[in-house]
């Protein structure tokens, strides 16, 4: 018969990795055991994002899946605006925690935090003045 108190997962062998992308930033991501310190670029997030709301996203998935003030997380992040570094940050975050435990995986699936965001600048065409935009046309 099986035991109803199923094992608690056993701890990770190094540290665990993530990494996000959104628009033109790239973030990589470690978390280890700690005390729930985040860094990004050797710098306190709360000094790196100066919105709130950014911060926020960047502890979403942390506070989904109850591990806040249990993990240290050290992130490098590169490339585009100040949203798109949270945004990748963030996908980077969620894909670590979904390789500590299963559970993770399906909370951070069902709030959204595994999906990565497609949207990406459009491309300049050609015979265009940007990539929606048009020269303007006379009929005469």
């Amino acid at each position: 018969m099986a035991d109803a108190t199923a094992p608690a997962p056993a701890a990770p062998a190094g540290p665990l990795t993530g990494t996000g992308r959104r628009k033109e930033s790239i973030a990589r991501v470690r978390l280890t055991p700690g005390q729930g310190t985040i860094l990004v670029n050797e710098r306190p997030y709360e000094e790196y994002f100066p919105r709130e709301a950014l911060r926020l996203a960047i502890r979403a998935p942390l506070l989904l899946t109850h591990q806040l003030g249990k993990l240290n997380v050290a992130v490098h992040v590169e490339g585009g605006g100040l949203t798109g570094q949270a945004g990748a940050t963030r996908l980077g975050i969620a894909r670590a925690l979904a390789g500590l435990d299963p559970a993770h995986r399906t909370a951070l699936r069902g709030g959204g935090l595994l999906t990565r965001d497609p949207r990406m600048k459009e491309r300049k065409k050609y015979g265009h003045k940007g990539a929606r935009k048009r020269f303007q046309w006379t009929k005469r």
